[in-house]
């Protein structure tokens, strides 16, 4: 242990080892149950008797700061937690305007037994042998020049990859320099927020709608507001003509489900042209679809550089890859790829090839295959536990993701109902609880995380503490 003692000060040796051990467990630098060195190892590294050390470790035992274990040592004890420090009347403040509520995130807990948390794919389904043998090959010694910087862009092989599965796979017509390597979604909102917003300029997003991007445009001192959501996706009449960025998830709202009508995606690119808007597209689960081939991204019909395409690597593979990407006008290019140099220079090239190749040589494609099918019979099972369990549920339509929405038909206080199922090993979440001020009442519904065996006992669980009872309804199509 490294301890600072000022042995030349006034006192004995003893006091002084005592005082500055003491600080070190008051400080936090010593935590509760951290182990001690011996008194003889720390005597020798002092140049002190050893008995001035011991004496002072018995001091500290003695007031409750140590605790002598027989035969194992002597550790900070538990009643030694450092008090929170007081806030001095100089200390730093963040700049005006800037605020941070911390917003749940999937890792900080276990999860509970009956899991429809949203946003959370099956790990399970990650074909990680695979994958730590492609990234072991591109970590082997002398490949990708480790000794030199990468581009801030990302490998060229990965751009060239995310490029053409767009390209097939979406309608997304980008060249390999359109697109920008990112760290998730949220690196790549953060970039398009540093780009293109001033402080007071008016971002509109949907409402209820995904609160990550709300906060972040809010951090750069813009002026959010909140747009209503409908069964066609977002008003786009009830968007303000200032607008300077929309941000929107047309494919599968975020988090009520329905697609952003033609009508409705056509109306927001005249107006994004008329009004010179940006309009960022966050595409983030649209790999997973049951029904009808998805409609055409508002990237491919834009003619008139107004969007900002987004995607995840998160939802259809796995979040712990923090991988993503966004396809930019080319008027914007140079301006993000000096944000992405400016904040954090440039991502993991071994990994990023490795994700090249997985994608190019067809693996990305057969993993989807294979978790559609998971996720379609999940999906089966969410839907046919509502319709038969919880009358007090409209289902809203969607035909993609991996989650549904549903709404309770007459007004509930979704919040408590959520926080109550959590008591009971259900995890579920409030619909409310996304939106700023949208009247809504209702649960979202995730099936990526959940087990398969687990969605209708879950679902069976939630009607019993709702007072509906595991058979109020026949299932779905039956008579």
């Amino acid at each position: 242990m490294d301890l600072p003692v000022d042995l030349d000060a006034r006192g004995d040796r003893t006091s002084a080892i005592y005082r500055a051990l003491l600080d070190a467990i008051r400080s936090g630098r010593l935590g509760v149950g951290d182990r001690l060195p011996p008194s003889r190892s720390l005597a020798r590294d002092l140049a002190v008797a050893r008995n001035t050390v011991a004496t002072a470790y018995e001091r500290l035992v003695a007031e409750g700061f140590l605790e002598a274990r027989v035969g194992d040592g002597t550790y900070v004890a538990e009643l030694a937690a450092p008090a929170p420090a007081p806030r001095h009347p100089g200390a730093l403040d963040p700049r005006p305007g800037w605020t941070f509520r911390p917003l749940p995130v999937s890792g900080e807990t276990e999860p509970p037994p009956y899991d429809f948390r949203v946003g959370i794919p099956d790990a399970s389904l990650f074909p990680f042998d695979t994958w730590r043998r492609l990234v072991a090959a591109e970590l082997r010694g002398g490949a990708h020049h480790p000794g030199t910087y990468a581009h801030p862009a990302g490998h060229p092989q990965l751009r060239g990859a995310i490029a053409r599965y767009l390209s097939l796979g979406r309608g997304v017509a980008a060249e390999p320099d359109d697109v920008l390597v990112t760290h998730g979604t949220q690196q790549a909102l953060d970039l398009i927020a540093r780009v293109l917003i001033e402080p007071g300029d008016v971002v509109a997003v949907e409402d209820p709608g995904y609160p990550f991007a709300r906060e972040l445009f809010a951090s750069y001192g813009a002026r959010v507001v909140p747009v209503p959501v409908d069964g066609d996706g977002l008003v786009v009449d009830a968007v303000p003509d200032r607008a300077r960025l929309v941000f929107t998830t047309p494919s599968h709202q975020f988090p009520t489900g329905p697609p952003l009508s033609l009508a409705r995606r056509q109306a927001l690119l005249e107006f994004a042209n008329r009004h010179r808007v940006a309009v960022v597209e966050d595409d983030y689960d649209s790999e997973f679809r049951f029904t009808e081939r998805p409609m055409e991204t508002l990237h491919a019909l834009d003619r008139h550089g107004r969007v900002v395409y987004v995607g995840t690597f998160s939802k259809s593979l796995i979040p712990a890859l923090r991988s993503g990407y966004l396809v930019a006008p080319r008027s914007l290019r140079d301006a993000l790829l000096g944000a992405r140099q400016l904040a954090d220079g440039y991502g993991a090239p071994a990994e990023q090839v490795a994700l090249a190749r997985f994608v190019a040589d067809g693996m990305l494609g057969r993993h989807l295959r294979r978790a559609l099918r998971a996720y379609a019979e999940r999906r089966e099972l969410v839907l046919d536990g509502i319709a038969r369990l919880l009358p007090q549920l409209e289902v809203v339509p969607s035909a993609a993701g991996l989650h549904v929405a549903a709404l309770f038909t007459t007004p509930v206080d979704d919040a408590a109902v959520a926080a109550t199922a959590l008591e009971h090993g259900i995890a579920v979440e409030a619909l409310s609880s996304y939106a700023v001020s949208a009247p809504v009442s209702g649960l979202v519904f995730g099936y990526g995380a959940t087990a398969t065996q687990a969605v209708t006992p879950g679902l069976e669980r939630l009607a019993r503490l709702l007072g509906t009872g595991p058979a109020t309804r026949p299932p779905r199509g039956r008579r």
